[in-house]
């Protein structure tokens, strides 16, 4: 069965993304920590101008009261009725803040401030130097007109998402500057991988086909472990030859998807890897079940001979490798260098490498994860600092039983 696959599975693009979401992330929010701030302060502007106009027509108001008090004052006790007006209301109180009287809607009182906001009114505070009635503070209250705050408002929101907008479009013209030299170096090594692939087909073809031809029953000792090495350097090159093929070429080929016996893939690959496992005294452990899942070999291949030569490559000499098959997920093992937290969230990362010791472009696991997500393949992977790392991919429900 074909099926046109034209997943770009570029890691320009996905580091281009990261960088842009982290950078802005952090401008947007320094954008709206610094336009809050801004519309903080214009709103308190205006809020003290308001204050400002009200205290104007209040202290007009209290002092009309205290004529009217003073009046009261002297009539008393043959006038008695507490004066009134339909524009505000008041209160007296005496030297001990104790209330004489009052027709305030708001009872809640602040001595310690001229004017002020009390629920939804605006009280305003006079000091009394002639005691009349008894009273020493005078308050007026009036109720607050809210159309300073609805216009405040409607100026922010406007004048805000004007400021975003302008500033966000100055934010994509700084990333795009801030991406330039990572997408021509990255650009450079993309099109560095593509010239040298089309470079080592032939070469390599040659040398492993003259490998195996090579009669090593008339060889001595010395030169058979020569013939080893090449064999071991030639398919080293080969299993890099066949990355960088998939990297330039894969997402644009069409998938041939098929049921693949993984039980004979492995055991296949397993071999292939064998001289590079013996070079450095490393054993291979199978535990094989039974398992077929529906999908291109070449790629199913691409992901069991990555996760094996990584196996391998980080591997400590003498170390062990287990690969595990079951029906509906296979494990590779390894008793190697181990990672911490933070390199298995970037592991599969193209480029990304954890041993300088090791050779390669650190492409490989990027090749697994593409595959993977492309087949909707979990991977799981367990990794101790020194002590190793464990890699199970499982297989979707219906991709691994070929009577599904």
């Amino acid at each position: 069965m074909s099926v046109s696959k034209n997943r770009d599975i570029s890691l320009l693009r996905r580091n281009e993304k990261q960088t842009l979401y982290r950078f802005l992330t952090l401008y947007i929010f320094l954008v709206i920590l610094l336009v809050s701030l801004l519309s903080s302060f214009y709103y308190e502007s205006q809020e003290d101008l308001m204050f400002s106009n009200e205290r104007t027509k209040l202290s007009t108001y209290a002092n009309e009261q205290v004529k009217h008090l003073k009046t009261l004052h002297h009539f008393f006790p043959a006038e008695t009725e507490y004066p009134r007006d339909d524009r505000y209301n008041s209160a007296i109180y005496d030297i001990e803040r104790v209330v004489i009287f009052s027709t305030l809607k708001n009872r809640d009182v602040d001595f310690d401030r001229e004017i002020y906001r009390a629920g939804d009114s605006i009280h305003f505070v006079k000091y009394l130097d002639d005691y009349y009635l008894g009273a020493m503070y005078l308050f007026i209250e009036i109720p607050e007109d809210r159309t300073w705050h609805n216009l405040a408002i409607t100026k922010i929101m406007i004048f805000g998402t004007v400021g975003l907008l302008i500033l966000g479009i100055f934010a994509l013209f700084f990333v795009r500057i801030l991406l330039k030299p990572m997408k021509d170096s990255v650009n450079l090594l993309d099109n560095f991988i593509k010239d040298t692939t089309h470079e080592l087909n032939t070469p390599i073809s040659a040398i492993l086909a003259n490998v195996e031809m090579i009669d090593r029953e008339t060889m001595t000792t010395k030169n058979m472990k020569k013939i080893d090495r090449i064999n071991i350097a030639a398919k080293t090159v080969s299993h890099l030859y066949q990355d960088l093929t998939f990297l330039s070429l894969g997402h644009n080929r069409s998938s041939n998807d098929e049921w693949v016996d993984l039980k004979a893939l492995i055991q296949d690959r397993a071999n292939y890897f064998y001289l590079l496992a013996d070079s450095k005294k490393i054993s291979c452990g199978l535990d094989l079940e039974d398992s077929k899942i529906f999908i291109d070999s070449a790629k199913i291949a691409r992901i069991v001979d990555n996760l094996i030569s990584n196996a391998i490559k980080y591997n400590r000499r003498s170390g062990d490798i287990s690969i595990v098959l079951r029906e509906d997920y296979f494990i590779v093992k390894d008793t190697g260098i181990g990672m911490k937290t933070a390199q298995t969230e970037a592991m599969f990362e193209r480029y990304s490498r954890f041993s300088s010791s090791e050779g390669g472009f650190g492409i490989g696991l990027n090749i697994v994860k593409a595959i993977a997500d492309e087949y909707n393949l979990k991977i799981v992977v367990s990794s101790k600092f020194g002590e190793g790392t464990s890699i199970k991919v499982n297989f979707p429900k219906g991709k691994s039983d070929e009577n599904s």
